[in-house]
């Protein structure tokens, strides 16, 4: 699980919020599942996505999220804290296109 961030116009490292709690979302499920034992790494990541009691709202106001509504992609933060509405996962093939799994 890597929460990688983005980079800041300056070329700097800008930690991305969605990231983390992306990675936190999936340990979390992991974990439920009997997964284990989990770096501190992934232990953080869990425990900020299970302390972040209104996910949507956390992302919109984000740097990420708020980059997105000021160019006119606020339906998108909505998409993107949606949990467990796909039926398949996109699995990458050899070319690196991807297809349904």
């Amino acid at each position: 699980m890597i929460a990688a961030g983005e980079r800041w116009p300056d070329g700097s490292l800008r930690p991305a919020l969605e990231d983390l709690l992306g990675a936190g979302a999936l340990v979390s499920d992991l974990y439920a599942q009997g997964a284990g034992p989990m770096s501190i790494e992934a232990a953080a990541a869990k425990a900020a996505y299970e302390g972040t009691a209104d996910l949507t709202r956390a992302i919109a106001a984000c740097a990420s999220g708020r980059q997105l509504a000021a160019t006119g992609f606020v339906e998108d933060v909505a998409i993107a804290t949606e949990e467990d509405v796909c039926t398949v996962v996109p699995i990458r093939d050899g070319d690196g296109a991807f297809a349904p799994g």
